[in-house]
């Protein structure tokens, strides 16, 4: 039995991400993040960090990419409302720049409330010694699955609350290399690779791509510290929350163009479950580093 997911244009998703990506100038180095038309319940944590990224680079000259980022979620975020993000300037020196950021949204009793913290640093290219880890060997993105296509086919095995959910088309398309395992199986290693980029093509303002590559970033990673053991959202036998979530960007990139993201988790235990990920362009050139640790409570 499958399913099939509500039609969407990619290019309308791609659209639709772009502008809840592109934060508000409302003054005082405060902006305002917009609420993704039609979400229900509780805010992804991409969108967060992603609009976040994008309030703090508002601030910082063009000639100084962000290099690395560290957030905390302290609250779930509310899809019923959008988000503010004040920005703090702490540093503007020869190098280097930073910025404090705090996303706050309305609460149960009408007042703001922070969501998520962040500290960003950007830098002012040079020259430097190299080296980077080797991309490892996968098939090509062309000859697997796509996460839609299973999520259409396993949907009627998830929870009825998570149905919906899972057939929503989505901005960014994912290719995992080990389909077989998407809906559950039998434990195994806490390994992940997983092929993604924007499903239809992004303008080419570089600030952008890092956006969206923040935003997806927060995807497929989780999940890897409940490959061992058998426990999925998707199962519905578990709680999952991100705790914090931590980026270093290395190099120039288009996400718009096939990335591969290695997850893997060295470590779960006290209800917690710690998660990296390594993402390369589709040449190999290691792109970026994600750290993440997250809530993963099982349910009995």
């Amino acid at each position: 039995m499958s399913e099939t997911p509500e039609d969407s244009d990619p290019a309308a998703l791609v659209e639709g991400l772009l502008r809840l990506l592109d934060v508000a100038d409302q003054g005082n180095d405060h902006f305002a993040g917009a609420r993704k038309p039609g979400g229900v319940g509780r805010v992804f944590g991409g969108q967060v960090i992603g609009q976040a990224l994008a309030s703090a680079e508002r601030t910082v000259p063009e000639d100084r990419p962000v290099h690395s980022l560290h957030a905390y979620f302290l609250r779930s975020g509310n899809e019923d409302f959008g988000i503010d993000f004040e920005v703090m300037r702490d540093l503007d020196g020869g190098s280097f720049a930073n910025r404090r950021v705090v996303a706050s949204q309305q609460g149960p009793d009408g007042t703001a409330r922070p969501i998520l913290t962040m500290v960003a640093s950007f830098h002012k290219r040079e020259p430097g010694v190299e080296h980077a880890e080797d991309m490892p060997e996968v098939p090509e993105p062309e000859a697997l699955r796509t996460e839609a296509d299973l999520r259409a086919e396993f949907a009627h095995k998830a929870p009825e609350r998570l149905r919906k959910q899972m057939l929503t088309p989505r901005p960014i398309e994912l290719r995992p290399v080990e389909s077989r395992h998407w809906m559950g199986g039998p434990p195994r290693e806490p390994l992940s690779h997983t092929w993604m980029r924007a499903v239809a093509p992004l303008p080419d303002d570089p600030k952008l791509h890092r956006a969206v590559l923040a935003y997806a970033s927060d995807m497929t990673l989780l999940g890897t510290a409940t490959l061992p053991h058998e426990i999925s959202w998707s199962k519905g036998n578990m709680m999952g929350a991100s705790l914090d979530h931590a980026i270093w960007f290395h190099d120039d990139f288009r996400a718009d163009e096939w990335m591969l993201y290695v997850c893997d988790s060295p470590w779960a235990g006290r209800a917690r479950g710690f998660n990296r990920g390594r993402i390369f362009t589709r040449e190999g050139k290691l792109i970026a580093n994600v750290a993440q640790e997250g809530l993963i409570r099982p349910l009995k």
